[in-house]
């Protein structure tokens, strides 16, 4: 009961979960709120089965309050059950039972009268009714199972309701459990699993190639599952027959698609290269299934085909990899499609498991409201999809670098050498951007194993890549004299050699994944203009603008860019000025630490400090597509040096 803001009188409102919204995390802000007596004066709106879409457009002639919460299709259903409280979940033990060929029985056999059971009916207006008919018929039912769908129960009380949910899910979960005490799941184990790190090796290859063939009109975003109940999954007898079939419940459908692809690999003779060469037929195959399923399905009203590749690709003895717009989206979409792994294995071990028919799921995932809702999805971001790995990732520049991508809606991997600088840039991304779009790896950039494996985490994290910025550096100082070998190679190895090892690797992932990528080297405005007492530093710095140039000629072809941005005098945050090189550079200056960036302000054209945040920017344009057309350039940040100026 809430206060009419208008009369003041007591008025009855539904509280129900806003559309899009997820009950474990929401707040009092993700419900909608509607007046109940116009709901209920809504069913004399109802032309019957045939328009009950358009009550959809009715919920919002109900709002309470102004509330901006859009109401979920599933609004009817809990309005119109003559209960106080009502529950909708999607418990796995619930849905094998659901979506089991002889539902009913089941339900009855389990529950008896106190859960009633409807057949598939598509959420929305009439399903509303069709259970409102069913709690006022069957009194002493506390709850009903929709077929292929889910969970409803209700009570005047609302932790009475909540214990009831939870009482139905547990005697579900029970019953599976002793009806399948002892049965091989799934028919039976028919394929090795294999070791941990080699899973992940085959999922590093495989998860580029794959990017690669479906990114070719907007870049996606993998996630690798190799939990338990996936490669059970992939690894029993009825992979085959089960896989195909499809989810049942709307709600895994609309994350997954209506089924996966099986990738063709065998774990006990195992030939990834066959596999590898067998990967774009695969596709292809699929993306033609999908378009005949639209095209068999269709209605003259329906939404255009919507991309046709897969999000779901199951590996047997390796495990799920999915691919979405976002990580999110990815990580969520696997995590839907174990629950309908957990769905199948029940169903399938007491009874006989089935997916949806194809024309009533088809009838969801192209429903006009289902579409509605993609339509109000915000515009993506500039770097939506795109995935970049940051060398240096720890210091003020990398880390300024990292969080502008991800503002842009990047995914961004940090490496770096010291692992407690990385972990604390690694902590504060993750706090202010979340954790599904940062990762770290600790990385020497002169050790070429490290730098593989650190691609190779890359691509089992994100699924390949699209942007490098190579940013690890140091920096020395002494005159010709004084400059001992051992300093002139550590400059050499990190500066040049480390520049070459990451881009090497870069270009890999690029040439495996055919759709381009961008290179950014931050080098320094040293590496134009010569300074005194830093010949190693500047020749390193050289080395790597002519690397870039060589480059960008090699992968102009892949439609790979490659480009440099030259800082100068950036003091604040970058860690080396930390060491000796702020003693070094002073002394040749004649100045000491605290005048050293006022004497680079001074010394500039504009007069102005160089911060992190400005070498970010830059990189940022490169990165993007802002400068598509872009390949073999530099762009010196440095306030303006007349010595460095390239032409």
């Amino acid at each position: 009961m809430e206060t009419d803001p208008l009369t003041g009188d007591p008025v009855e409102v539904l509280w129900v979960k806003g559309s899009g919204g997820d009950i474990g995390s929401m707040g009092m802000d993700g419900f909608a709120t509607l007046y109940m007596d116009a709901l209920r004066a809504l069913k004399a709106k109802y032309r019957g089965p045939a328009h009950e879409d358009e009550m959809v457009a009715y919920l919002a002639h109900c709002t309470f309050g102004l509330n901006p919460r859009a109401a979920s299709i599933d609004t009817p259903l809990h309005a119109y059950v003559p209960r106080a409280h009502v529950d909708h979940v999607h418990s796995d033990a619930i849905i094998a039972i659901a979506a089991s060929v002889n539902s009913r029985e089941l339900t009855r056999q389990i529950f008896g009268d106190e859960i009633g059971w409807l057949p598939w009916k598509k959420p929305g207006y009439e399903l509303g009714l069709w259970l409102e008919r069913f709690a006022t018929e069957n009194p002493q039912a506390k709850g009903c199972v929709l077929e292929s769908h889910g969970l409803f129960t209700w009570a005047d009380d609302a932790k009475e309701c909540y214990l009831t949910t939870l009482a139905i899910i547990n005697k579900a979960a029970d019953w599976l459990d002793r009806t399948t005490g002892g049965k091989p799941a799934f028919g039976g184990a028919a394929r090795p699993t294999l070791p941990p790190a080699q899973r992940r090796d085959i999922a590093a290859r495989l998860m580029p190639a794959i990017r690669g063939l479906i990114s070719r009109d907007r870049h996606k975003v993998g996630h690798f599952d190799d939990g338990a109940a996936v490669l059970e999954f992939v690894g029993f007898a009825m992979l085959e027959t089960l896989a195909p079939l499809g989810t049942s419940c709307p709600d895994h459908f609309l994350r997954t698609k209506i089924r996966p692809l099986v990738v063709d690999f065998d774990p006990a003779n195992p030939d990834l290269d066959a596999t590898m060469a067998g990967l774009e037929k695969a596709v292809a195959d699929y993306r033609d299934d999908y378009a005949a399923y639209y095209d068999r399905c269709r209605h003259p009203d329906s939404p255009a085909l919507r991309d046709p590749n897969a999000v779901v690709y199951l590996v047997p003895g390796v495990g799920m990899i999915t691919f979405a717009a976002d990580k999110a989206t990815a990580r969520i979409s696997g995590e839907f499609y174990v629950n309908a792994i957990n769905v199948m294995r029940g169903a399938s071990a007491v009874s006989t498991y089935q997916g949806l028919p194809e024309q009533e799921a088809f009838d969801i995932e192209y429903w006009l409201l289902e579409e509605a809702k993609l339509q109000r999805m915000p515009k993506p971001k500039s770097l939506a999809g795109r995935v970049a790995l940051v060398t240096g990732g720890a210091g003020g520049i990398g880390a300024a670098t990292a969080e502008r991508f991800l503002r842009e809606g990047a995914c961004v991997m940090l490496a770096d050498i010291d692992e407690a600088a990385l972990k604390t840039a690694h902590e504060g991304l993750a706090k202010s951007f979340g954790r599904d779009v940062v990762r770290s790896v600790p990385m020497n950039v002169t050790d070429e194993h490290q730098v593989a494996r650190a691609y190779a985490e890359l691509a089992v994290e994100f699924g390949g890549i699209d942007i490098l910025v190579s940013n690890a550096g140091i920096a020395s100082s002494a005159p010709i004299e004084d400059t001992s070998l051992a300093l002139w190679n550590r400059n050499m190895d990190i500066l040049s050699t480390g520049y070459f090892l990451v881009s090497r690797e870069a270009f890999r992932t690029f040439r495996a994944q055919g759709i381009g990528g961008s290179v950014v080297f931050v080098a320094s405005k040293n590496g134009l203009a010569a300074s005194p007492n830093a010949s190693a530093y500047c020749t390193a710095k050289a080395a790597e603008i002519h690397l870039a140039r060589c480059l960008a000629l090699e992968g102009a072809e892949g439609g790979i860019r490659v480009n440099v941005v030259n800082p100068d005098a950036v003091l604040r945050g970058s860690r080396i000025w930390e060491g000796e090189w702020l003693d070094q550079r002073a002394a040749t200056h004649g100045t000491d630490k605290e005048g050293l960036e006022e004497m680079y302000r001074k010394r500039s054209l504009l007069k102005r400090s160089v911060l992190p945040e400005d070498i970010a920017e830059a990189v940022y344009f490169f990165a993007s597509d802002l400068s598509a057309k872009s390949t073999g350039n530099i762009l010196n940040v440095d306030a303006g040096n007349v010595q460095a100026f390239t032409r």
